[in-house]
């Protein structure tokens, strides 16, 4: 028995002499490090012990004692004072615990917290090195709110460009760039597919040798709006030859308008349709001018393409480009009034045509000279200049 002791002895002796456990070099750092964390354990472990021997001397024991010697009037007063003792000592309590490291077993919960994951291609959150936490989330591109797609239209029977850009609300020369349009009386066909911008601006389509500094040169803006609106800043790859892009506020070139100007005789009072009012303004917008006697009439400010209603109801009388006012639209009025609407980019009607009041005939344009997109509305009694505002 004793040798067969000695020979197992030996062999974990000898077994012992082959260990190589991990250590780390005791340096001052690590031997300082050490004695930080003990203290601070001791530190931790003393102010618990504090805390439940306050706890249990205020809260059990003195209060027996006092009920005992003083009465229910002294336990009250004992109470309180236990009460202002105890909320003085939470906030070292806390601290105490707060620099509590964290044990193997936190460290295991926190393992276990972090493998949870879903299976809807959401975040998920898995376990790095060292017990500490990565997040991780599958890519998914998310279209901003204020980003619209080009639309592919279908030309309807009796649809103009002028009428499409209307619907769209976007300016018509914007339209038809889009579309290689350079003239305003190109004929459109039942079925032809066009292209329709998501607001002003211009749908560009990328080609060799193209930067984000060039496409921003060619139409006016700055190579940021390129790229926020286009998301180039995160998918560069739709900045490629032959990707379609949208510049938004792009200038783009003016097409060729029909600039003969067509007019019928004023209409006699039995054909004017009757008055409902006071005229209303044609636009929302900002006054840039008043009528006075160096101009006739009354400036509105508004984005380019906003819609200019007609002020009464009443006839069509002119159409067409002028010199100065550029392209106009004239309404005839009972009662010898006369409505003219100039600057604008595109109109609606026709001469001949009776509106409604609000109706929209025209489009808020920079035809003519102008230095901003406005309308010029202008107000004729029997012939004569009048200020709008005061009909």
């Amino acid at each position: 028995m004793r040798t067969a002791s000695c020979g197992i002895g030996e062999g974990l002796s000898g077994l012992t002499t082959h260990i190589r456990r991990a250590h780390a070099t005791p340096t001052p750092r690590l031997v300082a490090g050490r004695v930080f964390r003990q203290g601070g354990e001791r530190l931790s472990l003393g102010s618990e012990r504090v805390l439940l021997a306050a706890i249990d001397l205020f809260g059990r024991r003195m209060p027996a004692a006092a009920l005992s010697f003083y009465g229910p009037r002294g336990l009250r007063l004992l109470l309180n004072i236990a009460t202002a003792l105890l909320v003085v000592s939470l906030p070292f309590a806390a601290s105490a615990a707060a620099a509590k490291p964290i044990t193997a077993l936190d460290t295991t919960s926190f393992s276990a917290v972090a493998t949870v994951s879903t299976d809807d291609a959401s975040a998920r959150v898995t376990t790095a090195s060292r017990g500490m936490l990565a997040g991780s989330r599958s890519v998914v591109t998310v279209a901003a709110e204020d980003v619209h797609p080009v639309v592919q239209y279908a030309v309807k029977n009796g649809d103009t460009l002028s009428d499409i850009a209307a619907e769209f609300q976007i300016p018509a020369d914007d339209l038809a760039y889009a579309n290689g349009i350079e003239d305003e009386s190109t004929t459109l066909h039942i079925g032809q597919t066009l292209t329709v911008p998501p607001g002003r601006g211009a749908v560009y389509v990328v080609k060799d040798g193209d930067t984000y500094a060039s496409v921003a040169e060619k139409f006016k803006v700055d190579p940021a709006v390129i790229m926020t609106y286009n998301r180039l800043y995160f998918e560069p790859e739709h900045f490629a030859p032959e990707q379609l892009i949208f510049v938004p506020g792009a200038e783009v070139p003016a097409m060729k308008r029909i600039t003969a100007t067509r007019s019928i005789p004023i209409p006699g009072q039995g054909q004017l349709p009757a008055r409902t009012g006071q005229l209303s303004l044609p636009v929302r917008g900002v006054f840039t001018q008043y009528f006075w006697w160096g101009h006739s009439g009354v400036d509105i400010a508004a984005p380019y393409g906003t819609g200019i209603a007609a002020s009464d109801d009443g006839v069509v009388v002119a159409t067409g480009w002028v010199a100065v006012g550029g392209l106009r639209v004239c309404v005839q009025h009972a009662g010898g009034l006369q409505t003219c609407y100039y600057h604008t980019s595109s109109i609606y009607v026709t001469p001949g045509e009776t509106v409604g009041r609000g109706q929209i005939i025209a489009a808020i344009g920079m035809t003519g000279v102008t230095t901003g997109p406005h309308v010029h509305w202008e107000v004729k009694l029997n012939g004569v200049a009048v200020n709008p505002l005061a009909y």
